[in-house]
């Protein structure tokens, strides 16, 4: 798809009604609204998506949470991370988190994200890991969920 096309296409979708979507990752192209690196790796991927705005990819769950801490979510958005094993996209705000030291991540934060305990135990990566909240890798809000948060 054209890159004029594709952001006339998640234009729309972010202007629509209903329930925020992840947007699609494109690791050739994408750079990290944090720390400014390729996002180049769907496994440790992250994004925030607000309505009328194009998402905001991240390269490592640690910089989120930077962004988040520091207070630039914008009005409305929704953050998605990316499960560390399957890839697929799921809510922030109702994933799991683990850190694993001996595991390397783009930016050194070692944590991963799953969509529940049952995708993290099926992934060898994070046997080795050790629980992470949501409050402390996002801050005391958590992860924003849409609706001003």
């Amino acid at each position: 798809m054209k890159p004029v096309l594709l952001t006339l296409a998640l234009l729309a979708v972010a202007c629509g009604s209903g329930e925020p979507e992840p947007a699609p990752l494109d690791t050739r192209n994408e750079q990290c609204a944090s720390c400014r690196m390729a996002v180049s790796s769907a496994v440790f991927a992250s994004q925030l998506v607000a309505p009328g705005e194009l998402p905001r990819f991240f390269d490592d769950l640690g910089c989120l949470g930077d962004y988040l801490k520091a207070g630039k979510a914008p009005p409305g958005a929704t953050a998605f991370v990316a499960d560390h094993r399957t890839k697929a996209w799921v809510r922030a705000d109702g994933a799991v988190y683990t850190r694993v030291p001996g595991l390397e991540t783009p930016m050194g934060s070692h944590v991963i994200a799953h969509a529940d305990g049952a995708s993290r135990d099926q992934d060898a990566d994070a046997r080795e890991g050790t629980p992470v909240a949501a409050t402390e890798l996002f801050g005391p809000a958590g992860p924003p969920i849409g609706g001003g948060r």
